[in-house]
């Protein structure tokens, strides 16, 4: 029996169904990956079991060249039957981190599970800690638990226990606030482009922590990823607007979204098109050498990191591939809308997952290539399927014209090489 259930059905739009069942996707931990790259100052102090320091070290093992900024405290059964006080062996392993590293300038505490299990409140504590440690270091906490959060949960938690710290600027200024974690040569780009649009963009987060933008009633914000659900929420309670738009993937993508902003800023149409001619070129002249390998391709996504939709409008609309599903942890209509609307009408949408449902599903289909998380991938690819990981497509730089073609390879290399395979 199919566990999904249609949410609506009209003909001029997706067929969007919701699921509900067993699950495969990481948690929320896996954001410090990215984003302890990306706050230069900050560090992640994971309060959670040695399970979870396995994790966090073996997903973060790509980033063995680099000085990693983040580290496990780790709770283990003394600690769990009360046998030592929580809160002072925190408060010493935060002291002794602060001496060995006195460049932190912003100390996350990220919880691995909820409250209740590990018998700690994360939010009292970073409270304290940051009173003592105050002006020098500021502690923050959020969950990356797997009970509470998914993949990419994890930036929105750590984004929203940043807004309510926020700097508040007096009046609305000429500024825009673009949110989400960005790699730091897509920020660049995006940069020069509102600049040359006469936009000064503000960036959440920026890369070190006294530099955070302000924030003020009526600030415009244009969201970057679509999975920043809860840092939407806290910024529109801080009287913020959120300029609605598709995501900038893709040449189309990244043109609809820059052109969001500039109508809301008043920017001159024929300056627009001036401004970013140059990209969408270069854009379209990068794709044209995977149009012909995606094309007519039929794409199957499992729920992983809430990029799908955005990236199956892009594999439909800029190199023609065909979409047999698009599965999502969640589906925030109104952040997406805009995207929905791009997508071929009928394209199968499933919010949420039943794992066997799914898998029957893709079986059956047996499509010419299969978005997933790793713990699905090889399985499949033993049963003759080519898929990518969707984990990739987090840590490479995907945003923006001058990546457009970067994001059609990484579908059309596991195809490439089922074909080498095959020969």
């Amino acid at each position: 029996m199919n566990a999904h259930a249609p949410v609506t059905a009209a003909d001029c739009g997706p067929d969007i169904r919701v699921e509900r069942g067993q699950r495969a996707v990481f948690c929320g931990l896996t954001g410090i990956v990215w984003l302890h790259r990306k706050i230069q100052d900050a560090f992640f102090l994971v309060v959670g079991s040695r399970t979870c320091a396995h994790l966090i070290q073996s997903a973060a093992g790509v980033m063995i060249f680099a000085e990693p900024r983040f580290a496990t405290a780790i709770i283990d059964e003394r600690d769990l039957a009360g046998l030592a006080d929580m809160n002072e062996e925190l408060d010493r392993v935060v002291t002794r981190l602060i001496e060995r590293r006195p460049d932190i300038k912003l100390l996350f505490l990220v919880g691995s599970c909820p409250s209740e299990v590990i018998k700690l409140d994360l939010s009292r504590a970073a409270l304290r800690l940051s009173q003592r440690l105050s002006p020098g270091v500021r502690v923050l906490n959020y969950s990356g638990s797997g009970i509470e959060t998914t993949f990419t949960e994890g930036e929105d938690a750590c984004l929203d226990a940043l807004v309510p710290s926020l700097p508040q600027a007096e009046s609305v200024s000429n500024d825009l606030l673009v949110v989400g974690a960005l790699a730091d040569v897509v920020e660049d780009q995006f940069a020069r482009l509102f600049s040359e649009l006469g936009i000064r963009a503000r960036f959440l987060p920026a890369r070190r922590s006294g530099e955070m933008p302000a924030v003020a009633r009526g600030t415009p914000y244009l969201l970057a990823q679509p999975f920043l659900t809860a840092t939407a929420r806290a910024l529109d309670e801080r009287g913020a607007k959120r300029i609605p738009a598709p995501f900038p993937l893709g040449a189309e993508g990244t043109t609809l979204w820059l052109k969001a902003a500039a109508e809301a800023f008043g920017v001159d149409p024929a300056r627009f098109e001036t401004v970013t001619a140059p990209g969408r070129a270069r854009a379209d002249r990068a794709l044209e050498r995977y149009r012909e390998r995606l094309a007519g391709k039929r794409v199957f996504f499992f729920p992983d990191s809430q990029l799908e939709v955005p990236l199956a409008r892009f594999l439909s609309r800029e190199v023609g591939a065909d979409l047999v599903e698009i599965g999502t942890p969640y589906l925030h209509r109104a952040h997406l809308a805009a995207e929905l609307e791009l997508l071929p009408a009928g394209t199968a949408i499933v919010e949420g997952q039943s794992l066997d449902d799914g898998l029957d599903r893709c079986r059956e289909a047996r499509p010419d290539l299969t978005v997933c998380g790793l713990g699905l991938a090889n399985p499949l690819e033993s049963e003759g399927l080519s898929t990518k990981w969707s984990i990739e497509l987090l840590f490479t730089p995907i945003q923006g014209y001058d990546q457009a073609g970067d994001l059609a390879e990484l579908f059309a290399r596991p195809l490439h090489r089922r074909a080498k395979l095959e020969v």
